[in-house]
């Protein structure tokens, strides 16, 4: 019989490429989105926009990977990296951010210490 030490483990989540969702996603888990979400991502993991990946609304997140195509504002508490394919329309506010040669961004950046205590990362139950 397995036995269980009582805690949960975050769940891994995705959205596939050619699959569209019109919401609100909230997750505890990391969450991989390689398809199209319009509205808003609220996590306590990790969000990792892959290269067919398209976001278009608002992001909340712990940590984020950015490789396709976000026109969204972006809360990131920690590190916020995005790739070089990136291609980012929107206002960020992050602790860390790290770009990659060649990704592109248009918006506003508030990044350092001051703002990772006032990014809001969403309480799940």
């Amino acid at each position: 019989m397995a036995k269980t030490n009582g805690l949960d483990t975050p769940s891994r989540n995705s959205l596939g490429n050619g699959t569209t969702v019109k919401g609100e996603i909230e997750s505890n888990g990391d969450f991989r989105i390689d398809g199209t979400l319009i509205g808003t991502i609220k996590t306590k993991g990790k969000v990792v926009i892959g290269s067919t990946g398209t976001v278009d609304g608002e992001i909340y997140c712990q940590n984020a990977d950015i490789e396709g195509e976000a026109k969204a504002q972006i809360q990131v508490k920690e590190l916020l990296t995005i790739k070089s394919n990136a291609k980012i329309t929107g206002d960020i506010s992050t602790g860390k951010l790290a770009i990659e040669s060649g990704a592109q961004f248009s918006g506003t950046c508030k990044m350092g210490a001051e703002v990772k205590e006032n990014v809001k990362v969403p309480i799940l139950n």
